[in-house]
């Protein structure tokens, strides 16, 4: 949203991830995309221990505050930083993609009526364009995980 101010237009990356952009400015809702392949066999939100590495998108690897939000794997790596907004370069989306987790980020009052109004369109728009099957779970406390099988045999959690 901050880009968007300042330059007026969203920048042109990946076909999928500029889907994401848009979707994400039109409900001013955070939106990442991840490659599932690329997750090291799983995905956990968690406080950072600050023991853990993140690869930016420009190359350059970092270590995540102490009690920083990030998006886990069980190799210790970071695949996104500060809840989506520095999504890592290990697990960014690139013309071999095949499996995604798109992660929304949805914890304002009307969170409960925006976020499956904003993965309804997300799933209309990968069936439009591309004619791509999707799964959307709304995480919750009371469910707070899910797991996606993908054909290589991993899984995130």
């Amino acid at each position: 949203m901050r880009r968007l101010r300042t330059s007026g237009d969203l920048p042109r990356v990946h076909p999928l991830v500029d889907l994401g952009n848009a979707v994400s400015a039109a409900y001013a809702i955070p939106v990442g995309i991840l490659d599932v392949a690329r997750c090291g066999g799983g995905i956990e939100v968690r406080h950072a221990q600050g023991d853990e590495r993140y690869l930016t998108l420009g190359g350059v690897e970092e270590q995540p505050d102490p009690a920083e939000v990030i998006f886990a794997d069980p190799l210790g790596r970071a695949h996104a930083r500060r809840w989506t907004n520095r999504q890592s370069g290990w697990s960014a989306v690139r013309e071999d993609t095949s499996t995604v987790l798109v992660v929304v980020e949805a914890m304002h009052d009307s969170a409960a009526r925006d976020a499956p109004r904003l993965l309804d369109t997300l799933a209309e728009e990968l069936d439009r364009g591309w004619g791509a099957s999707t799964r959307t779970t709304l995480l919750t406390p009371a469910a707070p995980g899910f797991r996606v099988d993908v054909a290589a045999g991993s899984d995130v959690g």
